[in-house]
C-alpha cells in the first residue's frame, strides 16, 4: 500500500531544504503544507513565516517559527504550499482547505512559489477534484446562480454546491463561504478563471494559473521535480 503521508512528507522536506536563514517564507494551508511547516521548524533557521490561515499560523507558532502578516513584512522570498490537483504547465486546483483567497494573495506577493504534493495529485487534466469558489456570504444563493451562468459559458452544465461541515456552511478565516463545482474536466482553465472572476459576489476561485515556479512531487521512488 502506498503511504500517502510519506510521499507528502518527502516532498515537504525537499521544499524545506530550499529555505535559507534570513528568508521570509509563505506557508500554505492543508495537510501537505503542515508537513512543510514541521520540516521547516526542524531546521531551526532564522526565518519569518507568513501563514495563509489561522491554522497554519497556530502550528508555526507552536513549533517556534516567528510569523508575520502579509503586507507587514518585507517581500516574501519563497512560498511553499500544497495543491488538490497539479495539471499541465503546473496549473493548479487549490482551496480544499478553505483558504484559497489568502493563499492566492500570498502566492502573488512571492518572488518564487513551490507546490508540493503526493503523486496522486499530479493529473493529465484538471477537474476531477471539485473546484472551490469563495464567495461573500451576503446574497450567496444569488451569487451561486450567477456562477451557474459562468460555468455554462464554459460548457460546464453543473451547479456548484455550498460546502458544509457538520451540517453548517464552512466559513473561511475571512468569513466568506465556499462553493464547490464538480467540473469533471476543465479543458480551458484560463477561460473558466476569467468567467468566474467576473461574477459579482465571487471573491476568488481555486484555479492557480501561471503562479507555480516548480513542483516537488513525492512518489514511491522518491521526489521528482517539475517545472512549467
Amino acid at each position: 500500500m502506498v503511504d500517502i503521508d510519506a510521499q507528502k512528507r518527502a516532498a515537504a522536506e525537499a521544499a524545506a531544504a530550499l529555505v535559507m536563514s534570513g528568508m521570509v517564507v509563505g506557508m500554505g494551508t492543508g495537510s501537505t503544507a503542515a508537513w512543510f511547516v514541521r520540516a521547516l521548524a526542524a531546521r531551526r533557521l532564522d526565518i519569518l513565516g507568513v501563514p495563509t490561515s489561522q491554522a497554519t499560523g497556530n502550528l508555526a507558532t507552536s513549533l517556534g517559527i516567528r510569523i508575520g502578516q502579509l503586507g507587514e513584512t518585507k517581500a516574501i522570498d519563497l512560498t511553499v504550499d500544497g495543491a488538490d490537483e497539479i495539471g499541465p504547465g503546473l496549473a493548479l486546483i487549490k482551496g480544499g482547505g478553505a483558504a484559497l483567497l489568502r493563499e492566492k494573495l500570498v502566492w502573488e506577493a512571492s518572488r518564487s512559489c513551490v507546490v508540493i504534493a503526493d503523486a496522486a495529485k499530479h493529473v493529465k487534466m484538471l477537474g476531477k477534484y471539485p473546484l472551490p469558489i469563495e464567495v461573500v456570504a451576503f446574497g450567496h444563493t444569488t451569487t451561486a446562480l450567477r456562477i451557474c451562468d459562468a460555468l455554462a459559458e464554459c460548457d460546464l452544465g453543473i451547479a456548484p454546491m455550498l460546502r458544509r461541515k457538520d451540517g453548517e456552511p464552512v466559513r473561511t478565516d475571512g468569513g466568506n463561504l465556499i462553493y464547490d463545482a464538480a467540473c469533471g474536466r476543465i479543458v480551458e482553465p484560463a477561460a473558466l478563471a476569467a468567467a468566474l472572476k467576473s461574477v459579482t459576489g465571487v471573491v476568488d476561485h481555486g484555479l492557480f494559473l501561471d503562479l507555480a515556479d516548480r513542483a516537488l512531487i513525492g512518489g514511491p521512488d522518491g521526489v521528482i521535480e517539475l517545472e512549467p
